[in-house]
């Protein structure tokens, strides 16, 4: 549909409707009114408050995690020490690298 045609359209029937009498005195300066006195709200007390929120769920996540860890019973079988690992995996190419061809 063509909306410039539409848009006449809707125009001419608001024009032509009748505005209602039921409407109270000095409405629109009470609204205009109540309007003006909103304060707008502070950018800056949002961002707190929203920093807040995410600190205090990211230390219950945290101590959730923690009490998984410890309390894990697969982890306190394992006899693989992560220092060692972690230090084997590191040295490897070293190792390669040292040998002689």
């Amino acid at each position: 549909m063509n909306l410039e045609k539409l848009h006449k359209k809707l125009i001419a029937a608001a024009r032509t409707d009748v505005p209602d009498d039921r409407v109270p005195l000095a409405f629109e300066k009470r609204i205009s009114a109540l309007l003006a006195s909103r304060v707008a709200p502070d950018s800056v007390t949002l961002w707190v408050r929203g920093l807040w929120r995410a600190a205090v769920s990211c230390a219950a996540i945290s101590m959730l995690m923690s009490a998984w860890a410890l309390f894990n019973p697969a982890a306190s079988s394992a006899t693989d020490d992560l220092s060692q690992s972690f230090e084997t995996t590191l040295l490897a190419s070293v190792d390669l690298n040292d040998q002689a061809p």
